[in-house]
């Protein structure tokens, strides 16, 4: 006798799921690290989400086929850069693809060499803890070493496709 319930098969389709999901309105990063020979990746990311306080981690995905997953699952340390409302921009070159998305985009070298955004609401730099298989995506859980925020800026908020920024109720 197994003890251990399966999970059904899914009653709806691959975009119907994207869909649903697309309903949960969420923050905007980018995720940043160098390669092993120093080369800087970043992509746009809504995985993203708070683990622990003690110690501090935090946790993204990134899927299995992803071009900057070498850079990632390899590397040591990475940036969460959660953008502000005037970032939006940003947002849309670090998902694009054939470019060099930092041309043009003001950062510094974090503490631990992650390149860090210019401007951004809060900034998580992070030693790369662990990694889980899930699925066609792996999840990254960072322990974050240093953080920083602006107190002045306003979030980019992603909803249904669409940019939105905080609207007070």
């Amino acid at each position: 006798m197994n003890l251990t319930p399966l999970a059904l098969p899914p009653s709806f389709s691959s975009a119907d799921f994207r869909a649903a999901l697309g309903t949960f309105a969420t923050g905007v990063t980018v995720i940043t690290a160098c390669d092993e020979n120093g080369i800087r990746v970043g992509l746009t990311a809504s995985s993203f989400n708070s683990v622990s306080l003690t110690p501090p981690l935090v946790l993204w995905s990134l899927s299995r086929n992803a071009s900057t997953m070498p850079a990632f699952s390899r590397g040591s340390h990475y940036a969460i850069n959660i953008l502000a409302s005037d970032q939006r921009h940003i947002a849309e070159r670090f998902a694009s693809k054939d470019i060099d998305r930092f041309e043009g985009v003001a950062l510094r070298e974090g503490a631990r060499g992650a390149p860090v955004l210019e401007g951004a609401m809060a900034v998580f730099e992070c030693f790369n803890r662990s990694q889980y298989a899930e699925g066609d995506h792996i999840i990254f859980v960072g322990e974050v070493e240093h953080c920083q925020r602006r107190e002045d800026a306003q979030p980019l908020i992603y909803h249904g496709g669409r940019f939105f920024t905080e609207l007070p109720l």
